[in-house]
């Protein structure tokens, strides 16, 4: 069989990781969106996407349109990149998703904008290196605005939690986690802490996969902060996350890839 990877880094530990398990008996190709050679002729027969660039997600949709399997579906990734899309889509499904606002600009919203109570302020593109920040008064917001003026952003309210975001990861069905601190805080995040299930509040697993299938993914990420007895608040979800140092990931996605290329059957792509 062969597996495509839609990457500019297979060395990445999770790519690198699941090719040395498909390898052995399957063929696996790197189709780098940088390259300008583009799409080849002959499709793999699944491609694994891991990469967010627009040149990425034109080569993800000329492969679907072609009867390429492609995971996650590019218009899931592209949907997962749009926070104000992504707060409409888990809000309107009824999952514990923070309130969002949108303004065109931060220097806009910063020239009018009350602050009764902390805020957080993020990017509306979600992309590496983008802004997200705690804003408790007039004097940080417009320290910001001098830097992200043009931004386009989204707004929440800050929801008082222990400081931790719970990381959650999904590659299928297998879910995966870990604690980290918030990019909020002021010590910074530090390492990243695995956590046994179990040790997850009840429920909190089963609303990882129920966030996927809201947002038709099948390697994915969920944010969450527990805002007090056990009660999650989703602040992000990321398509194919790195899912870094997680004992047994590479053998759920290597598995995965094997089931699409099988089954060429999963979630339906995402539309809104």
């Amino acid at each position: 069989m062969r597996i495509g990877l839609i990457t500019p880094e297979p060395g990445h530990p999770l790519l690198a990781a699941a090719t040395a398990l498909l390898a052995p008996e399957h063929t696996v190709e790197v189709l780098d969106p940088a390259s300008p050679a583009g799409a080849p002729a002959r499709p793999a027969d699944v491609y694994l996407l891991k990469s967010g660039t627009e040149r990425a997600l034109e080569l993800a949709r000329e492969l679907e349109a072609r009867g390429a399997v492609v995971v996650n579906s590019a218009a899931a990734t592209a949907l997962c990149q749009d926070r104000t899309r992504m707060a409409e889509l888990a809000l309107g499904a009824g999952l514990p998703f923070a309130d969002t606002r949108t303004h065109g600009s931060l220097s806009a919203w910063a020239s009018d904008a009350a602050l009764p109570a902390p805020v957080v302020v993020k990017s509306r593109r979600n992309r590496r290196g983008d802004l997200v920040a705690r804003v408790d008064d007039g004097s940080r917001l417009r320290q910001l605005a001098e830097v992200w003026r043009h931004e386009p952003v989204v707004v929440q309210e800050f929801a008082p939690n222990s400081g931790w975001d719970h990381k959650l990861w999904a590659i299928g069905d297998e879910v995966f986690c870990a604690l980290r601190r918030s990019e909020l805080s002021p010590e910074g995040r530090g390492a990243t802490r695995s956590l046994p299930l179990d040790e997850l509040p009840a429920g909190w697993a089963d609303l990882v996969r129920e966030t996927g299938a809201v947002f038709a993914l099948e390697v994915y990420g969920v944010d969450i902060i527990d805002v007090g007895d056990g009660t999650p608040l989703i602040v992000d979800v990321n398509a194919f996350p790195g899912v870094r140092g997680q004992a047994g990931a590479p053998e759920a996605l290597a598995a995965l890839a094997l089931r699409r290329v099988t089954g060429r059957t999963g979630r339906a792509h995402a539309t809104r």
